[in-house]
């Protein structure tokens, strides 16, 4: 019985991963989107902040796709599966330099809470090393969440 439940929840920790890819994907075309399109006096920190972040997201969801892949899953790869499976969305094109900011805050804390869950799964399992990659990932964003809610405070 304990076999069957393994992978069941071997199974549970794939769906998790995958939805940290789509939520990463996600996530990176809408700070894509915020680094175009951030305009006024804050234009020069926010453009710059944007583009890191991006950056780092891009790292993020490809040790993500790798470590899946690494355990025999499959990430997803499209954007139809991206937006199907993450539950983050996208940015509206309307969003002004305060919105960017908090839209950011909010995705942050989605995605960290999710990570939880997978960390606690990864652990029950006794696979550590998407555990520690999870754990590293939250902990970079748990650090963005409070420079950026210290920026628009």
């Amino acid at each position: 019985m304990a076999k069957a439940s393994n992978k069941v929840n071997t199974t549970s920790l794939e769906q998790i991963m995958n939805r940290q890819v789509a939520n990463l994907n996600v996530l990176y075309v809408k700070i894509h989107n915020f680094h175009w399109y951030v305009k006024g006096e804050q234009f020069f920190s926010l453009h710059v902040k944007f583009e890191d972040l991006y950056n780092e997201v891009t790292l993020q969801m490809d040790e993500v796709a790798e470590r899946l892949l690494s355990i025999k899953g499959s990430p997803a790869a499209t954007m139809k599966e991206y937006l199907e499976l993450a539950t983050i969305q996208e940015a509206t094109g309307k969003e002004d330099t305060r919105g960017m900011v908090q839209s950011l805050i909010e995705d942050f804390a989605t995605i960290s809470e999710e990570l939880t869950e997978g960390i606690e799964l990864a652990e029950e399992i006794k696979d550590q090393p998407t555990s520690d990659m999870f754990i590293k990932i939250r902990g970079d964003l748990e650090k963005h969440q409070w420079m950026l809610r210290s920026y628009v405070s």
